[in-house]
């Protein structure tokens, strides 16, 4: 039997999420469900709890899913902001 291989998909989050950005957020990686996903952090200015949550959540049914999910490029804004609320995110490094 023949293996896919499945394209990953970039979601670039965008300079503000907060609570107004939320629902958006969780519609866009709904949409991606299925397929290996990298979250481009690198333009995060604000992040705020209840995106963080969606963001750990989205992580977890990848993770079940068995499927990669990986963060890229996170800016200051974003990594003190896991970091001060305690969450590790695995980032990956380099070219897609």
């Amino acid at each position: 039997m023949a293996v896919k291989t499945q394209t990953v998909q970039t979601l670039t989050l965008p300079a503000v999420l907060d609570l107004n950005a939320a629902s958006a957020l969780k519609t866009q990686l709904l949409a991606l469900r299925g397929s290996p996903v990298t979250i481009d952090a690198g333009q995060v200015d604000r992040l705020g709890t209840l995106c963080l949550q969606v963001l750990v959540s989205a992580g977890r049914t990848w993770e079940a899913d068995n499927l990669p999910y990986t963060y890229e490029n996170a800016s200051d804004a974003f990594a003190k902001t896991t970091a001060l609320l305690g969450v590790s995110v695995e980032q990956r490094h380099g070219e897609h």
